[in-house]
């Protein structure tokens, strides 16, 4: 039997970071991980497309990411992309939407500590990203600490702990166990032609509401020419309305043709604007349901259906709309 043929797209990040004086910094390169990491039972091929601390992996990056994907993803039978974990989330979650029918699968990994470093997370993840995109359907994943995980669906929940990533209200797709690489999870593929769109808009803003919040900082966002907002909103998606009236500003922004997301600060379950008066008020106002999404793919999905030029109505369908499993709809 031939062997499967992987890419391995290399973007710097802890996994490929060495010591310097002003601390860790993206050195190693992709041939390099692929060397320490030792003998694996495919054919892979490495391109670096980027050496980048993951903090500064931006929408340009997004783009880059994208294309190269999209370029390689009929000459192998999956595609591996190591990644810095602090923004990985956000790069998995966009990537569900540049590059929506992927035909291939496409698995984002990296480590708590440099693969250099002896007792190191990054061989762990690796050879599971290889084993996930070897034996996958196409999709967008996330490889971390025995688990594989939709993009969509991926939050780094840790800072320093080698389970760094949750599946947040999905179950993981697959998980190493006693008994091998087990999947759990299938999500049914459609062949459907891989479209890569690139269009985005980040004039967005991301806020989360705390008591004492005053709404006239949406206003400002809007003089500043927000385009867009994703508020995380108190439990099921409540917003303060005696004295500072938030759900009255969230209105004044929709009718100024300013999409305004309410999700939940909770990590786990779905926002309802329906149950409580605090919420009614938002959605009587116009706030969009986030439902059950993550923030980092609730902004990447925003910034998204911006850039197709989609309005407050298109974007409200939008959001009505599972696209890659991001989000459970009633």
């Amino acid at each position: 039997m031939a062997q499967k043929k992987l890419l391995l797209l290399s973007t710097g990040g802890t996994i490929a970071s060495v010591v310097s004086d002003e601390g860790l910094v993206p050195g190693e390169t992709g041939e390099q991980l692929l060397q320490m990491l030792g003998s694996v039972p495919y054919d892979v091929t490495v391109k670096d497309i980027l050496q980048l601390d993951s903090s500064n992996i931006q929408p340009e990056e997004w783009k880059t990411i994208a294309e190269a994907i999209y370029r390689y993803r009929n000459d192998f039978d999956g595609i591996v992309v190591s990644h810095g974990t602090d923004t990985m989330a956000y790069t998995a979650s966009m990537m569900t939407f540049m590059l929506q029918n992927i035909n291939v699968p496409v698995i984002f990994t990296g480590s708590q500590v440099p693969i250099n470093v002896i007792l190191s997370d990054a061989p762990d993840n690796l050879q599971l990203a290889f084993a996930a995109a070897a034996q996958l359907s196409p999709d967008i994943y996330l490889a971390f600490n025995r688990k594989i995980m939709r993009g969509c669906r991926s939050v780094k929940v840790r800072t320093t702990a080698f389970n760094a990533f949750e599946s947040v209200n999905v179950p993981p797709v697959a998980a190493v166990t006693s008994d091998g690489f087990t999947i759990m999870n299938r999500r049914p593929h459609h062949q459907q032609e891989c479209v890569l769109n690139t269009q985005i808009d980040t004039n967005v803003f991301l806020v989360k509401l705390f008591p004492g919040f005053d709404p006239r900082f949406l206003q400002a966002m809007a003089k500043h020419d927000c385009h867009g907002i994703v508020i995380e909103a108190y439990g099921l998606g409540g917003m303060t309305y005696i004295r500072r009236n938030i759900a009255a500003a969230v209105g004044q922004l929709i009718r100024r043709g300013i999409p305004v997301v309410a999700t939940s600060q909770c990590l786990y379950e779905r926002s309802d604007l329906t149950k409580y008066e605090v919420g009614r008020q938002a959605l009587v106002e116009g706030a969009i349901s986030a439902h059950d999404m993550t923030s980092e793919s609730a902004i990447t999905k925003l910034m998204w259906g911006l850039g197709q030029g989609m309005d407050v109505a298109a974007i409200t369908k939008f959001f009505e709309t599972d696209i890659a499993g991001e989000v459970t709809l009633n």
